[in-house]
């Protein structure tokens, strides 16, 4: 982090997919309001997407930082808390490289948000067919009408819809979460010491920052309707590690965790 205090960081997340971040970043270049700098968070990838990087770099709109760690296995919550050491933003979007965002994505999420508050939100799926097609032609262009997507409604943007579910929606699970599109205020991250990072493999990594977000206080709100994202299609994941992770997030629920030892204080004076 440097000593200037930016607005809004977007931080994207990628691993081994430089097809895919090509066609995040490329969205993000057409976004109607840019975020003030784009911090990739890389948790091991090769050549390749260092690559890209250095070829967006030349021209993108925006400070665009790297931030690489070394392969050791699926290590989200290790590279997210990297991410937001290097971000100098008060407001951080967090998404994922395999997202293509629409055009008023940073847009939404900045009217969106509030004291005292964390957002999550939605994605619309796509298929394979139709995921394959825009990678190999590297183009950007699908909407709520396009063919080829599934969670058809989560692609409506309504300003009037998001607002009325902003704290109506899933609120019956309060630890909801989708760590592909989530937002929060750089020092409510501080407040809980970040991602922990004792979650290592996939899986409830951001229901667990939530969980420890609202013990101390703050509200989740739902960006419902808004802030639309496209995720494109791919195998899923090992879920190797999901017990584990599932006792690590039982504890912080039953122990009223507010912060994690393991966490974002490793890598910035806090």
């Amino acid at each position: 982090m440097n000593n200037t205090q930016l607005d809004v960081s977007l931080i994207i997340s990628t691993y081994n997919w430089p097809q895919a971040l090509r066609l995040c970043l490329m969205s993000v270049k057409a976004l109607k309001k840019l975020p003030d700098e784009v911090i990739i968070a890389d948790d091991g990838s090769t050549d390749d997407t260092r690559l890209l990087i250095e070829e967006f770099a030349k021209d993108f709109p925006v400070p665009l930082i790297h931030v690489w760690q070394p392969d050791e296995g699926f290590q989200l919550a290790r590279i997210r808390n990297k991410g937001i050491a290097a971000a100098s933003g008060r407001y951080i979007i967090q998404v994922d490289g395999d997202l293509i965002l629409h055009p008023y994505f940073v847009a939404d999420h900045i009217r969106f948000r509030q004291p005292d508050t964390f957002v999550t939100g939605s994605r619309v799926i796509v298929d394979k067919p139709t995921s394959e097609l825009l990678i190999g032609d590297r183009r950007i262009n699908i909407n709520l009408l396009s063919s080829g997507i599934k969670n058809r409604s989560n692609g409506v943007r309504s300003k009037l819809l998001s607002n009325y579910l902003a704290e109506r929606y899933r609120q019956n699970d309060p630890y909801f979460m989708r760590g592909c599109n989530m937002a929060f205020w750089r020092s409510d991250l501080v407040k809980v010491n970040g991602y922990n990072e004792a979650f290592t493999g996939w899986g409830r990594e951001d229901n667990e920052i939530a969980i420890r977000m609202i013990n101390t206080g703050l509200k989740k709100r739902v960006i419902k309707f808004a802030a639309v994202v496209f995720h494109l299609y791919h195998p899923q994941k090992s879920r190797s590690d999901l017990d584990r992770n599932d006792d690590i997030l039982q504890e912080t629920i039953t122990q009223n965790k507010k912060s994690c030892e393991l966490g974002l204080n490793q890598y910035t004076a806090l």
